[in-house]
């Protein structure tokens, strides 16, 4: 029986093709969200440079007295401590079908005067008072332009838990990418006498910048 033992030479090989499938894996997986990630960098990097022109839509109106009345019953009960303090689905169908103003769902704000919903998003801002008096309603939105939207897409604000979780999977794949890179580097490293000069540079580069220029 022959007992076969992988040479050197071999396993090199295996690491160099496992090494190889995860590095192309992870940066096609990265691609997209790494050009986006960099982009946003440089404008979040100069955003003082980058001059914003929000438009603003304002909204203003009176609900029907029924769903005032419904909704003024309802106070002292969502006041108490643990209600639920969400839109009641009759006033979130009411401005979807007449407004055209999603609150489905959304967190509010609810006293003996009035109900407020804070609306933030990516890129902008939103806000919707109704008063329980006189059923009068006000709603604000600011849309601060593409630039501000692509921002707050970088840095999660207002996004929400689908956005969320793909930052993460983004993040663990360009971990990925890196590691499997060093380890091409490495194994790369022989033959290209500039690899570890160009790792050692790009870790110095950063860290000389921190200690000498940031305070």
């Amino acid at each position: 029986m022959n007992n076969v033992t992988a040479t050197p030479q071999q396993k090199r090989a295996f690491w160099l093709r496992h090494l190889h499938n995860w590095h192309w894996i992870s940066s096609a997986i990265c691609l997209i969200a790494m050009i986006l990630f960099s982009i946003t960098g440089f404008t979040l990097n100069h955003a003082a440079d980058i001059e914003a022109h929000p438009q603003v839509t304002r909204k203003q109106g009176h609900l029907p007295s029924e769903l005032a009345q419904s909704l003024s019953a309802q106070v002292s009960t969502r006041q108490n401590k643990g209600a639920d303090q969400t839109v009641t689905k009759d006033l979130s169908l009411w401005f979807e079908s007449n407004q055209q103003i999603d609150i489905h769902g959304k967190s509010a704000e609810w006293s003996p005067e009035e109900i407020y919903v804070a609306l933030p998003r990516p890129g902008g801002d939103a806000w919707l008072r109704v008063s329980l008096d006189t059923g009068e309603f006000e709603y604000e939105l600011t849309k601060r332009g593409t630039i501000a939207y692509l921002n707050d897409l970088h840095k999660g604000r207002n996004t929400g838990k689908a956005w969320s979780w793909f930052i993460d999977i983004f993040a663990v794949a360009c971990l990925i990418f890196c590691i499997t890179g060093l380890f091409l580097l490495k194994m790369h490293a022989n033959s290209r006498a500039l690899t570890w000069p160009m790792v050692a540079l790009g870790v110095m580069v950063p860290l000389v910048l921190a200690i000498m220029f940031i305070h």
